[in-house]
């Protein structure tokens, strides 16, 4: 039986923002949400891309009327700039309270070579942990109650350590630890928020979700969204017995976001790991232990130039 695609409760009068909307994981997450009646704020980092999915969003609105029909505006942001990421904080924070956030930019395919951002932090880190780290610093204040985080995790931070003592990369660097490492900062990040938000008292959540081995070849084309080769779709083909595509990835990270039994601090993916149906799971320890989020923390304060104080 197919499970794709699992019904959405209406998300009529909700307000989102999903970071990486213009393309992948973030773009089907902002339609899914569109498709439901939620306003959908599609921030990245090019407007012309930006500018693709709305299109492509609100063409596919067009061709399938089903009574409801969301909003969408762009946001423009260079999650690797701190000074992007307080903009686009400050033009949020003149808009209506946010329902949710989806934390889902990142980079995938990483430098060869240790690079850095425009405030000198290692790029990956800079753009995939510490703009979204300063951006929902000054963005908690600012959501509604019941409100929902979702930071995108991955099947990364199962096949590789964590060295906290070296966020930057600094000793050593390779193309594929900047990946990994920014991917377990990430969740280490997000299940330390929810520990500090229900230490705060504040009626929000944040969780952390995964997509599995999610890739283009396994998705629908969307023209200046999605429009892989001949030759990335064969390839990617024969891998279809342990992947999916990012349509069907972006389910874990919508079921994180608006299912009733979703609750802070949880960790959800694809049943079979890299594909299915979403299903809670079992985050790493290293993801999950204070110690390393308290010191993870205090290095994103400092890196970021930062205070992420909890309250209203």
């Amino acid at each position: 039986m197919n499970w794709y695609p699992a019904p959405l409760p209406s998300q009529v009068g909700k307000r989102y923002l999903v970071t990486g909307a213009n393309a992948g994981l973030g773009f089907f997450t902002a339609a899914r949400l569109v498709g439901a009646g939620a306003h959908v704020t599609l921030a990245g980092r090019s407007p012309e891309r930006i500018e693709a999915a709305l299109a492509a969003i609100t063409d596919a609105m067009a061709r399938t009327p089903n009574g409801v029909e969301g909003a969408l505006e762009p946001l423009v942001v260079d999650l690797a700039s701190l000074d992007s990421v307080r903009t686009a904080a400050r033009r949020l924070g003149h808009r209506p309270p946010l329902d949710g956030v989806v934390a889902n930019a990142g980079m995938v395919h990483t430098p060869g070579a240790r690079l850095t951002s425009p405030d000198g932090n290692e790029l990956v880190l800079a753009t995939n942990v510490l703009g979204h780290f300063a951006l929902l610093a000054d963005l908690v204040p600012h959501l509604a109650d019941g409100a929902r985080i979702v930071s995108l995790g991955s099947l990364s931070s199962k096949l590789s350590t964590f060295r906290i003592d070296d966020l930057q990369l600094e000793r050593g660097y390779d193309f594929w630890r900047a990946y990994a490492q920014s991917k377990i900062a990430t969740q280490v990040f997000a299940f330390e928020l929810d520990r500090r938000l229900r230490a705060s008292r504040l009626p929000i959540a944040s969780l952390v979700a995964h997509p599995g081995y999610s890739i283009s070849g396994r998705t629908p084309r969307v023209p200046g969204v999605n429009e892989p080769t001949a030759g990335a779709r064969f390839a990617d083909a024969l891998q279809a017995p342990w992947a999916q595509g990012k349509h069907r990835g972006a389910e874990a990270t919508l079921h994180a976001l608006t299912a009733p039994e979703a609750e802070g601090g949880q960790f959800w993916g694809p049943r079979y790991l890299v594909k299915g149906r979403p299903v809670l799971q079992h985050p790493t320890r290293t993801s999950t232990d204070p110690d390393i989020a308290a010191r993870f923390w205090a290095f994103a304060e400092q890196a970021t130039g930062t205070t992420f104080a909890l309250g209203r």
